[in-house]
């Protein structure tokens, strides 16, 4: 089988040749290890082997997003500055008689962005936020770029179309601790700030699925109402509610809606079937999840198909013996009994300037065992 038909029938249900494997972000996202940018970590040379090694053995899933023009710019003015050692961005808002404003910083040896200051800091700040009107965040929605890049990826993988959900966008604009507590004790406001970014939401999602159609997608954001966050009962308000029909609309068109969420996801793993998903990632073992991959595969694997459940940090520190071991593992308990499809993931990609020979060497054994090696 090609990547791209293994690709396929794994989200189709359809037996294959052997278990898909992808390094997730390596891969995934759009990477020039050429360009001399100080803050591309990915052209210190000790990252081509890995970006080679996914490239040439992985079946590629990219991860791209259509492209959006709209007038949301004259609304979230931005500033960037940058000293020695990082990236500074500056946003400021203006609605409702307040200023808003937000900072982030990134730095040179480490590919993420910190959140300094977040735009929303009470529940004030929410009730202007909800008074900049809904055509500031109108936009134009272009899948021109996303069939390039389908044409061009030919048959050594897939395009997935990656979007956040609107409880991710919500809960983003608040400190982690600030948006606990609203969403808890103003209810009311919250659903009017989840309801503004679905109308977003919903519409771009219906463009997209309808002019892109029967494509893979990742939809993230779900994490923020599971547990420790938030009892599971709230998940059904803030994420089923105003998640599910983006599903919906994915999958009315052909498409395979992914659900995206890190961490406890035992007892959400029944919303995700009931909002129709057909897939679930990256089913984080415990202790950073709360299930099992054989459990996951023994309840649901016939509903969904499973995408993980390698921990980054074992890429990263495991002697190669032993994540050899851990892979092997995995790949028997997401294959065991019957299930839709099992697809071998990491939670998420080194983000350092540097590839250690034990994370290259870790990073081979995945490709070497799918592959019957």
């Amino acid at each position: 089988m090609t990547r791209r038909e293994r690709l396929m029938a794994t989200l189709q249900g359809r037996p294959v040749d052997r278990p898909a494997v992808s390094f997730y972000e390596i891969g995934g996202f759009a990477i020039d290890p050429a360009d001399p940018d100080p803050f591309n970590i990915y052209n210190d040379p000790s990252w081509r082997p890995l970006l080679e090694l996914a490239e040439a053995q992985t079946d590629l899933i990219r991860l791209r997003t259509p492209r959006l023009t709209g007038p949301a710019e004259s609304v979230f003015v931005t500033t960037t500055t940058e000293d020695a050692a990082s990236r500074w961005t500056r946003t400021t808002v203006h609605a409702g008689g307040r200023t808003l404003t937000s900072l982030t910083r990134r730095d040179r040896a480490v590919n993420t962005v910190w959140v300094v200051e977040h735009l929303l800091k009470d529940v004030a700040d929410l009730q202007a936020y909800l008074k900049i009107p809904d055509e500031a965040l109108a936009e134009t929605v272009d899948v021109t770029d996303l069939w390039r890049e389908d044409r061009e990826l030919g048959d050594r993988g897939v395009i997935m179309v990656d979007t956040p959900d609107p409880l991710c966008l919500a809960a983003a604009l608040f400190s982690m601790e600030d948006y606990v507590v609203i969403a808890f004790t103003e209810p009311v406001l919250f659903h009017r700030l989840l309801e503004k970014f679905a109308r977003v939401l919903h519409r771009r999602t219906e463009i997209v699925a309808r002019e892109f159609p029967g494509r893979l997608w990742r939809i993230y954001g779900p994490e923020y109402a599971s547990e420790p966050f938030l009892p599971t009962r709230l998940f059904e308000e803030y994420v089923v509610r105003y998640t599910g029909p983006m599903v919906d609309l994915i999958q009315r068109h052909g498409g395979y809606a992914r659900i995206h969420c890190h961490g406890r996801i035992r007892h959400l793993l029944p919303h995700f079937v009931r909002m129709g998903a057909v897939a679930t990632d990256p089913i984080e073992p415990p202790p950073q999840g709360d299930i099992t991959l054989a459990e996951v595969r023994r309840d649901y694997g016939r509903d969904l198909v499973l995408f993980g459940n390698l921990e980054i940090a074992d890429i990263e520190n495991l002697v190669p013996p032993r994540f050899e071991q851990v892979v092997a593992q995995t790949l028997r308990d997401g294959t065991a009994g019957a299930g839709r499809g099992f697809v071998l993931l990491p939670s998420a990609a080194p983000y350092g300037r540097t590839i250690t020979p034990t994370t290259l060497a870790n990073y081979a054994t995945m490709v070497r065992l799918v592959q019957g090696g």
